[in-house]
């Protein structure tokens, strides 16, 4: 799934056993290495270069949300009308139609995030460990390859041929991710100027896109005037597939060989989304700038949930102005700031009882995920099905009947989960980590 995978440098974690019939200790290790004077010094090796616990374990969360749609609380909600509690975690456990944020649409952000968060460190690592320039370049652009012809890969089970589209998270983080590394090799001045380039650009070329004429055929977009998604006002120009993403998958993925001609994607995502996710992207390498800065720890807690803070009112704000919504979907521009808002406070709270304060031991079943993200998503969109028919063919499905229909969906969802999590684990006590 990510440039995650690389923050798992072998020889520099101190893998800490004491589970289950033992007891668990988490610590870190320091990367001790000395490198050439003529190293860019935000990428010489030191003691901010070690294993940051918080990003193990933020990945982790999220991870184990993505993988937590097994549970399926949506089917409890609806079996239980009018329950407001699981009416609750059902709408958290689902995207929004269009504008708006759920805790389910953070997953994609957050990884994002959590891959520019990493970058740094990765990159003083090999720095650290002598690999010439030509190299690291090469493996950052392979990585980028490889990330998304997995995603394409992972969308294409169960089809006929290869069902070549982008939006899937692994493809539309390896997009940008060659230039991601190349901006992680330059300044937090160049970093912020290229955030700034590609919020303002984006947000530009959608808005000068023109809206639907009276000759539309809003039956190929499929979309009708009125419905979910499609705005009104100076906002319509980010509508449901009648927006310039849109009109350039209907292009570029017809290159593509298809049993019929692309005309729209149901859910409204775009391939074009890579660019403000880079964007995403990029507010993870400046926070993960921080986080190796040499400023005390409880400074670096403040700075980055004051600038979420900040993230989350501008961007909200940007929305409610009508200047341009806040849509997952399209990861408009204000998407881009108000997610990213909450992605710094999540950061930053992790950061703050995990690596300030040091309380590690609560977020153990956290960082099994997290330590092994890619084999986590693989799991997650390879294993459910066979796992969930499995379970009851050879456990019974009156054990998952025992609290009642209404709740069998989550019972079993909730044992899928658990074998998933002991597989991570048995991964985990095995220092088998799967990298790209």
């Amino acid at each position: 799934m990510t440039a995650a995978a690389d923050t798992v440098p072998a020889g520099v974690v101190a893998l800490f056993w004491r589970l289950l019939p033992s007891r668990l200790c988490l610590n870190e290790e320091a990367i001790v290495t000395i490198a050439s004077p003529a190293v860019a010094p935000s990428l010489v090796p030191t003691k901010s270069s070690a294993r940051v616990a918080s990003i193990d374990a933020y990945r982790g969360f999220v991870m184990l949300l993505m993988m937590g749609e097994v549970l399926e609380f949506g089917h409890v909600a609806r079996a239980l009308p009018g329950n407001g509690f699981w009416a609750l975690l059902a709408h958290h456990q689902d995207h929004v139609a269009w504008i708006g944020c759920s805790l389910h649409d953070m997953i994609q952000p957050s990884f994002s995030f959590l891959v520019g968060v990493a970058l740094p460190f990765s990159l003083a690592r090999r720095t650290g460990e002598g690999q010439p320039q030509w190299r690291r370049t090469l493996h950052a652009f392979w990585r980028a390859l490889v990330l998304v012809l997995l995603g394409v890969f992972l969308r294409s089970i169960g089809r006929g041929q290869t069902n070549w589209t982008f939006e899937d998270t692994l493809t539309q983080i390896g997009l940008g991710y060659g230039i991601l590394y190349m901006l992680g090799l330059g300044s937090a001045r160049v970093q912020w100027a290229a955030l700034g380039a590609i919020l303002i650009g984006y947000w530009l070329a959608f808005a000068v896109y023109p809206l639907p004429g009276t000759g539309f055929d809003w039956k190929k977009a499929g979309v009708q005037p009125g419905e979910v998604g499609q705005l009104t006002g100076f906002a319509a120009h980010w509508s449901k597939n009648t927006n310039l993403a849109w009109a350039f998958d209907t292009w570029f993925l017809n290159l593509f060989p298809r049993k019929h001609p692309f005309t729209n994607n149901g859910g409204g995502y775009s391939t074009l989304s890579f660019i403000p996710t880079l964007g995403t992207m990029i507010l993870g390498l400046l926070a993960g700038g921080e986080l190796r800065s040499e400023r005390p720890p409880g400074r670096k807690v403040a700075r980055l949930a004051i600038a979420g803070i900040i993230a989350l009112a501008v961007g909200w704000l940007t929305g409610a102005a009508g200047i341009c919504p806040v849509v997952k979907r399209i990861w408009t521009p204000s998407w881009v700031i108000f997610s990213g808002g909450w992605c710094l406070i999540f950061l930053s709270s992790f950061y703050l009882v995990m690596d300030w304060i040091g309380l590690r031991r609560w977020a153990f079943w956290l960082t099994v995920v997290g330590m092994n993200s890619i084999a986590a998503y693989l799991i997650a969109h390879l294993c459910d099905g066979f796992i969930r028919e499995a379970l009851p063919r050879h456990l019974g499905e009156k054990v998952f009947l025992s609290a009642g229909k209404a709740y069998e969906p989550l019972l079993l969802g909730g044992a899928v989960l658990l074998m998933e999590w002991l597989i991570l684990f048995w991964m985990y006590r095995r220092r088998i980590f799967l990298r790209v």
